[in-house]
């Protein structure tokens, strides 16, 4: 196992004027045994940067080192890494133990300690039933795990996981998810895991590299990033609702937003300009006070309900697991923001206020 360093990366493609920079000096420092999750949207260069640490994608400026060996020159085989891929990547025509072993086999390791490795990645991942089938025989759950156990009887320095739950229905996803983290606590590898999907960032990451447009928004603990984002972009991608944004401006003791006067919790310290106003849909309670807010939609979503409101121009969301609480399209309604709950950001730069 070993750390792994990403320094000051840069991307293009192309040279000259005409060159497309899609990755902006990205620097990131990853612990020996840690869990990273990369999380994006898509373009935003997540897979590239993996792609880098992988050596699959030359790296144009910047340092990738894993352990105390810089990467930048060296073929993917001479990095010591194993990579899970989203499409599984199995040779159709060899069985699932064949698939495991192909590696080891390649690089002339004796049969008795293929068979030792092969056969303990296939107890870990519950796949010693299935040695002996060919891909086409296994579900997509189980596919992946043979991808899984091939990078694992590698027994590499990095695990490196370009989203590899993308094609799985939701309740694999699930199933999936808690086979990786059961994975990573026995072997204790250093992983990065790079997915679009925010709730797999959240449920699987130690911390998490937030990214968008080819740069670095915010590094940190799922709670951390959750509790206090570090702009607008990461804001209103993590959270499932995402967070709520409100343009305004204070006057006196009130904030100024879509027309309406808000009132805030007392003691709360407003901006001294224009700023953007952030409030979690579950940090919002309804009441017989607060804002006034029209129902454009209501989500049933058994136990909690999500409410589509309109406060004067700004659309919000709201999160009740009030289940007196039946409003019905056209309500009025008053909500009310919970008190130390609220989050500012610059109007122009998008980053937080009280960071």
């Amino acid at each position: 196992m070993a750390s792994l360093s990403i320094r000051k990366v840069v991307k293009r493609y192309g040279s000259g004027p005409r060159a497309a920079q899609v990755i902006h000096g990205v620097s990131a420092e990853i612990a020996d045994g840690e869990f990273i999750v990369i999380v994006g949207p898509s373009g935003c260069g997540k897979s590239t940067l993996l792609r880098m640490v992988a050596g699959l994608e030359e790296v144009s400026e910047g340092e990738i080192a894993i352990g105390p060996r810089v990467v930048n020159q060296l073929e993917p085989s001479e990095r010591d890494i194993a990579m899970v891929f989203q499409n599984y990547a199995l040779y159709p025509h060899m069985s699932v133990y064949d698939n495991m072993a192909y590696g080891l086999k390649i690089q002339g390791l004796p049969r008795d300690a293929i068979r030792q490795r092969v056969e303990k990645a296939a107890a870990i991942l519950e796949l010693g039933a299935l040695l002996q089938r060919k891909p086409r025989e296994l579900s997509g759950g189980q596919r992946q795990r043979v991808a899984m156990g091939r990078a694992i009887v590698r027994q590499p320095q990095v695990f490196l996981f370009d989203e590899p739950l993308s094609n799985l229905d939701a309740k694999l996803r699930v199933q999936t998810r808690l086979e990786i983290q059961k994975l990573h606590r026995e072997l204790g590898i250093t992983s990065l895991f790079v997915t679009h999907d925010q709730v797999e960032a959240m449920t699987l990451a130690q911390r998490m590299i937030v990214m968008n447009a080819g740069r670095i928004e915010q590094i940190g603990t799922p709670e951390a990033v959750y509790a206090s984002p570090a702009t607008t972009f990461v804001a209103s991608f993590i959270g499932s609702p995402p967070m709520n944004l409100i343009e305004g401006h204070p006057e006196g003791l009130f904030f100024m937003a879509g027309g309406e006067r808000l009132a805030l919790p007392a003691g709360t310290e407003l901006p001294l300009a224009g700023a953007t106003l952030g409030v979690r849909p579950e940090h919002l309670a309804v009441g017989d006070s607060g804002w006034p807010v029209t129902v454009e939609m209501v989500e049933v979503l058994g136990a909690e309900r999500l409410l589509y409101v309109k406060l004067g121009s700004t659309s919000l969301v709201v999160r009740t697991d009030d289940a007196q609480l039946r409003p019905q399209v056209g309500d009025r309604l008053h909500v009310r923001p919970h008190a130390g709950k609220l989050h500012w950001f610059h109007p122009t730069t998008h980053q937080r206020l009280d960071a």
